[in-house]
Parts: structure tokens; sequence; C-alpha cells
């Protein structure tokens, strides 16, 4: 858009609508900066929209189940025997 400066180093994303034309655009801009007022294709006044915000991401090597998994304090709570005392005579 003509007049805007885009810096993509960690800064949110606004999604806009115009009024009159209903053509809905977004724009990267700091939170102190004023919201954009006019539709860059009508000129029209725009109304902010509230989005749901980024998404989760994870980043690295990958999450499993078996990272954090708890350990029971007896061996009867998992379900699974011992067989060091089966063997016991």
């Amino acid at each position: 858009m003509p007049g805007l400066t885009y810096n993509l180093n960690l800064m949110p994303t606004y999604e806009y609508r115009c009024k009159k034309c209903g053509y809905t655009f977004e724009c990267l801009q700091s939170i102190t900066d004023r919201p954009v007022r006019r539709c860059p294709k009508c000129k029209g006044a725009v109304e902010r929209l509230i989005g749901a915000g980024a998404g989760l991401i994870f980043k690295g090597s990958g999450f499993y189940e078996t990272d954090y998994k708890r350990k029971d304090s007896t061996p009867a709570a998992s379900g699974t025997k011992s067989s060091k005392t089966d063997d016991k005579t």
C-alpha cells in the first residue's frame, strides 16, 4: 500500500475492512503506529477488525508425549508387573 512502511521484524498484523466497498486487507504496523484510516482501493473509511491473533507455533526438533511423561509412584498403577518379583520363590 502506498504511504505505508512495512517492517517484518516482530510487528503485529492488523486486519482492516472498508466500510464503503467492503475490501479487506492486512497491514503490518507497530503498536504505537496510528491506525489506517482510508481504504487503498476506494479511499473510503476503514475499521480495524479484531482477529484471532497468531496461532501457536512450536519450534525445535519436536515435541513428544514421552518427553514429559509422568512416572507413577507404584508399579500396579501402570498396569505392569515387575519381572523381578515374579521370579522369586
